[in-house]
């Protein structure tokens, strides 16, 4: 309406201007309907354009205006735009749409042009009369300043945009328009030279200006299809966001943009029937000057949002309802894209909720604490005394009988509530599962690292102690105040599990399972509070820590040693064999005997590891002594559980061929009580080690207490006698009966007799009394080093070839 009224002013003054007109000056009538007529031909047939928000007019306005100054006073030329312009403006919008755009650009025409037309008037007058260099540019300047001011007015009238924005758009503008306004001016500065040298040349300018025309409005919109499209492009590829609020911006902004409105609006749909609006524009919509497009956009599930676009000027055309409909399409499924992100981001919340929250209580489950916990210790110093609390509630399935398990939760849920009111800041608070309850507590700061140290594995003194004794007193006080459960007023007490720890020495979990020891004591002792004592838990976690150090003794060379003692012929003093025994050279604990760490592997999944290490060591040795002249067997015990996995024969088999040994070299002892077994699987590993030639002894044989029909189900090659039966046969008839009944039911079944532990003189002589022929034992050689023992075995094997039978051999302790 500013626009409109400035334009009705600027020819309010031209009129009065033409009034004022000498006297005498004579009316040029012709001249004036001739800029009349052809404004008004030049305002119907204009080309709009849209640029941004704006719209803009392109076409021969600019040339008229040229003439028209070149033939009429300022003041009549302003009176001839403004009613060629009016009515050129009625024309086109005659039978259109109500808030039709076409009064805007001609009242910008019409305030551009007085400015232009009073410009002008004031440099003609310093310019002569006729035709001159300086006339041509300055009506060829005014042709360019006309049309940039009456788009930067058109501009700013629709979009209210000032400053830098407005020198943008009019600057869009003028890159798309400014090549059929200089051609119009440059044209209309040639035809009025033209016609006043001769005039009769004009009759070819109509079919010059419609060419023209035709031609550049055709280029006109095919670039503005171009950029339609290019800008429908672009703003559909600002839908990518996975957020809804970011989509919906994005949505807005980008109709407003290629669409050229003046206000859009988004309202999306939200759960129970309500609706998120979104918004871009610069000002409100005026429902009586703009029209309004509405836009239903739907999804899998129904309507999911609708689109409502606010413009100036007449109905969408053809090409704008098909990109109107695929830019709502777009919008859509970016909209239902977020909705399902934010569906599925919500179900993920809620899953990570659930994995890390008991769903009874809301409290953190034992997992979320284990991690929180280990976390929390990680921030404090080492040196920081960490308390945990385990609460179990005593008698807590009476509840659960007496009142039914609705009333159980209920208590549960109470029990909770109150630990969530007892905890303090940076504190934890879970519950672990049934009736458990765990807090960790940091009591204070902990003791020097001095006297840390010299406390070595508890910590667990002081005013640190104190305080955590005296919150779990607090804590179990608290619980035990009344409280009501389906009408039954109950007392609840617990029994309280404490533990103290530097938060550097122990992990949540460990400190998990001390605190849970704590609990158990205090449930045996009947309830109450219960401090952690090492010295009870039998639970040590050093085999742990000596399975994962064993796991890694495995990938070296020098921890795991064999310590090797031969067997020697009773006769003769030859050695016979050898037995390979395992020693561990710990880095920490010093050289460990195997019956500390053994058990430990065997109830692990390293054994099958353990055991392929300790047969590959005990070829390597039998293969250095073969290249010294000494062929004797080599004897490797074999855990139980190795006699279960089907693999042993083949992984023999290749420690076999890697060191170009003979099966019959190999020894593997197994005791009675698994040649006793009845499972098919010992069977068919024990055959496929016969089938490679290994030989089998039964170790430790007279221990167990089955019958001796195993010896005719499975074929071994010896026998070795408990030290037990040896080390009582001198004074025992029993046992000198049981090692007599061995030895000559070992010859009757062809096989080999070696009887364990031997360490006196007198247990030798005893043995060769009986007719054992083969022992091993302190008596004879300790357990030695790989190399020592080669030098022992090559001496056993000179004396034997000389005949030499000692009692002792040199070596012997």
């Amino acid at each position: 309406m500013v626009l409109i009224g400035g334009a009705v002013v600027a020819a309010c003054a031209a009129v009065a201007a033409c009034l004022t007109h000498p006297a005498g000056a004579a009316l040029p009538l012709w001249e004036l309907a001739l800029v009349l007529a052809f404004t008004g031909a030049a305002q119907a047939s204009a080309l709009r354009l849209r640029v941004g928000p704006a719209t803009v007019t392109v076409g021969w306005v600019e040339a008229v205006v040229v003439i028209g100054l070149h033939l009429l006073p300022w003041g009549w030329l302003v009176f001839a735009v403004a009613a060629g312009a009016a009515a050129g403006s009625g024309l086109r919008t005659l039978g259109g749409p109500r808030g039709s755009p076409a009064g805007r650009p001609a009242a910008a025409l019409v305030l551009a042009t007085a400015a232009v037309a009073a410009g002008y008037a004031l440099v003609a007058a310093h310019l002569g009369r006729g035709w001159s260099p300086a006339r041509v540019a300055v009506l060829l300047a005014a042709g360019v300043l006309l049309h940039l001011a009456g788009t930067a007015v058109a501009v700013a009238g629709t979009t209210g945009r000032t400053g830098r924005r407005l020198v943008v758009l009019t600057g869009r503008a003028w890159r798309a328009t400014g090549p059929v306004t200089t051609c119009g001016t440059a044209l209309a500065v040639g035809a009025l030279a033209v016609g006043a040298a001769q005039p009769q040349w004009l009759v070819l300018l109509p079919p010059v200006v419609i060419l023209l025309h035709q031609t550049y409005a055709h280029r006109l919109r095919a670039a503005d299809e171009r950029r339609s499209w290019q800008a429908l492009a672009e703003a559909a590829g600002r839908l990518t966001s996975a957020d809804e609020p970011s989509v919906a911006r994005a949505g807005v902004r980008g109709a407003r943009d290629v669409f050229g409105a003046r206000w859009v609006e988004l309202d999306v749909a939200r759960p129970y029937g309500l609706r998120r609006r979104y918004i871009a524009g610069h000002q409100p919509p005026d429902p009586f000057r703009t029209a309004a497009i509405v836009r239903p956009l739907g999804g899998a599930g129904g309507e999911i949002a609708q689109l409502r676009i606010h413009r100036d000027g007449p109905a969408p055309s053809a090409r704008e309802e098909l990109m109107l409909r695929a830019y709502g399409d777009a919008l859509a499924a970016a909209l239902q894209h977020a909705a399902t992100h934010r569906q599925l981001r919500l179900a993920e919340e809620r899953s990570s909720y659930a994995a890390d929250h008991d769903p009874l209580t809301g409290l953190i489950n034992r997992s979320a604490l284990l991690a929180d916990g280990d976390s929390a210790l990680r921030r404090l110093p080492v040196d920081q005394s960490v308390g945990l609390l385990l609460l179990d509630v005593n008698d807590f399935h009476d509840v659960n009988d007496a009142l039914g398990h609705r009333a159980g939760d209920e208590l549960l849920r109470l029990v909770a509530s109150r630990l969530r009111d007892l905890t303090r800041p940076g504190e934890l608070v879970a519950r672990l599962g049934g009736d458990e309850f765990a807090l960790l507590v940091a009591p204070g700061p902990g003791v020097p690292p001095t006297a840390l140290r010299r406390r070595a594995a508890d910590g667990e003194r002081g005013a640190p102690r104190a305080a955590t004794l005296e919150r779990a007193r607090q804590i179990a006080e608290q619980l035990a105040v009344p409280l009501e459960v389906a009408g039954v007023t109950l007392s609840v007490e617990a029994a309280v599990g404490v533990v103290l720890a530097p938060a550097g020495t122990a992990t949540m979990c460990e400190l998990v399972r001390r605190a849970d020891r704590a609990m158990h004591q205090a449930k045996a002792a009947g309830g109450g509070i219960a401090w952690y004592d090492s010295a009870r838990d039998a639970a040590s976690t050093d085999q742990l820590a000596l399975l994962a150090e064993l796991r890694d003794a495995l990938q070296v060379d020098d921890q795991l040693v064999l310590a090797l003692q031969p067997a020697v012929d009773l006769s003769t003093g030859a050695a016979t064999g050898v037995e390979a025994l395992i020693r561990w050279r710990h880095p920490r604990r010093g050289m460990l005997p195997p019956d500390e760490f053994v058990p430990v592997v065997e109830g692990s999944d390293l054994l099958a590891d353990f055991t392929r290490y300790v047969v590959d060591r005990a070829l390597v040795t039998a293969a250095e002594w073969a290249c010294h002249g000494v062929h004797l067997p080599i004897s490797v015990n074999i855990s139980a559980r190795s006699l279960l996995d089907p693999g042993l024969p083949a992984d023999v088999a290749e420690l076999l061929r890697r060191h170009a040994m003979p099966a019959r070299r190999l020894v593997l002892e197994i005791t009675e009580t698994v040649v006793m077994s009845e499972l098919e699987i010992i069977d068919e590993v024990l055959g496929g080690l016969r089938a490679l030639g290994v030989g089998l002894a039964v170790d430790d044989f007279g221990t167990g207490f089955s019958s001796l029909t195993f010896l005719t189900r499975i074929a071994v090659d010896e026998l070795k006698v408990d030290r037990e039966f040896v080390a009582g046969m001198v004074d025992s008839p029993e046992a000198a009966a049981i090692v007599r009944a061995t030895v000559e039911l070992a010859r009757q079944l062809g096989l080999r007799v070696v009887a364990e532990g031997v360490e006196t003189a007198d247990q030798r002589a005893a043995l060769v009394e009986l007719g054992c022929t083969t022992a091993q034992g302190y008596h004879f050689f300790r357990p030695m080093p790989p190399d020592k023992v080669l030098t022992v075995l090559r001496s056993l094997r000179d004396r034997a070839q000389a005949r030499i039978l000692p009692l002792r051999d040199a070596g012997a302790s």
